[in-house]
């Protein structure tokens, strides 16, 4: 049984055909949200940053929004194998204060957060943003109008507007949500943001914890981040809300190349809200470059709990966080099989065989 799946585009899936894939080839490398899910990509990350793509020397695009964001600023520090195997040991540890059968407050699980992304990305910031080669940008959902700044009684109701309206429309979305880009400053976002209300923020080492803590902030599970600096004031939350899987415009990517794009899924779905919404979950011309290595279903099947690691863990095990955490480094070191295959798929140049996008 394989364990990884690879997917691709037309012109992609050409490309694969008649020469393989080589690091020379990929320009872009997008990253989810999903929260635990991201623990399955890991050790792929690891091969691909900290070997296959070390000494690549062309500049090289890391998109990423909650999970996404926190691997590919790892992705960007100079040892980037042991700074994401950082990432999994602390994600797999992490642990909330909380009374015996209640969920611990949001204040208290960003502040937890928050001091773990400032030591594993803040106190690197500088080394980040002065990578030869790479180029991170992070992407958070600011809050409009009535999710402008977060409350008691206006969160749930701005939410459950900006739902019913996304419903009917993801560009009607935009009224409530905002896409902020934290964005690199040496070379700008590589594709158009022109598909939904957007706005692009400098990167800086002072912003870069605030930006990534943001994306990553899932509402109601942690607190929004108010007046990031370099940015319009407002509350931000995570990223994945208006850019679940970044189904940007990858097909307009300026001097063309691959999006390589290692996801927990082959299908690649607009924004969390529309989850529930089948029919935005389809393929589209945007993803005509893009390459989707994701975990074989049949695989999958054989982890703990026969899923990927997710945050409905956290609530299945309840209090019992050491079996909760067992769970999730089994799945974590399982997942090394993903790295191992996809590095003999790519020794030697040969054609690689890839399934159509969803």
């Amino acid at each position: 049984m394989r364990a990884l799946a690879v997917h691709a585009g037309p012109r992609a899936r050409a490309h694969l055909r008649e020469r393989g894939l080589a690091p020379a080839d990929v320009r872009v490398i997008p990253a989810a949200a999903g929260g635990p899910k991201g623990l399955a990509l890991i050790p792929l990350d690891r091969y691909l940053f900290g070997h296959w793509l070390r000494d690549s020397p062309h500049t090289l695009h890391l998109v990423g929004a909650s999970i996404g964001a926190w691997r590919m600023a790892c992705a960007c520090r100079a040892d980037a194998d042991a700074a994401l195997a950082e990432l999994g040991e602390d994600y797999v540890a992490q642990r909330y204060d909380h009374a015996p059968g209640k969920a611990p407050t949001a204040a208290h699980v960003t502040q937890v957060f928050g001091d773990t992304l400032g030591r594993r990305v803040g106190a690197h910031a500088s080394e980040v943003l002065a990578h030869p080669t790479r180029r991170l940008h992070v992407f958070t959902s600011r809050g409009r109008h009535l999710l402008g700044r977060q409350g008691r009684l206006r969160t749930p109701l701005g939410y459950l507007g900006a739902f019913l309206v996304n419903a009917a429309s993801r560009r009607a979305l935009g009224g409530w949500l905002e896409r902020v880009v934290f964005s690199d400053p040496r070379e700008p976002m590589p594709v158009p943001l022109d598909d939904y209300r957007s706005h692009v923020a400098e990167l800086t080492v002072e912003n870069l914890v605030p930006a990534v803590l943001a994306s990553c902030s899932i509402p109601f599970w942690l607190d929004a981040v108010h007046d990031i600096p370099g940015a319009p004031r407002g509350a931000y939350w995570d990223g994945g809300i208006t850019d679940y899987h970044l189904h940007l415009d990858y097909a307009a990517l300026s001097g063309g190349g691959l999006v390589l794009y290692p996801h927990f899924q082959p299908a690649i779905v607009p924004g969390w809200l529309d989850k529930g919404l089948k029919r935005r979950h389809r393929s589209s011309a945007k993803l005509d470059n893009v390459v989707v290595l994701s975990p074989h279903p049949d695989w999958v099947r054989t982890l703990p709990g026969r899923k990927l690691p997710d945050r409905n863990d956290v609530k299945a095990y309840g209090d019992d966080a050491p079996a909760r955490a067992r769970a999730w480094k089994r799945a974590l070191e399982e997942s090394q099989r993903l790295a191992d295959e996809f590095a003999e798929l790519v020794t030697g140049g040969r054609p690689v065989e890839a399934l159509p996008l969803p």
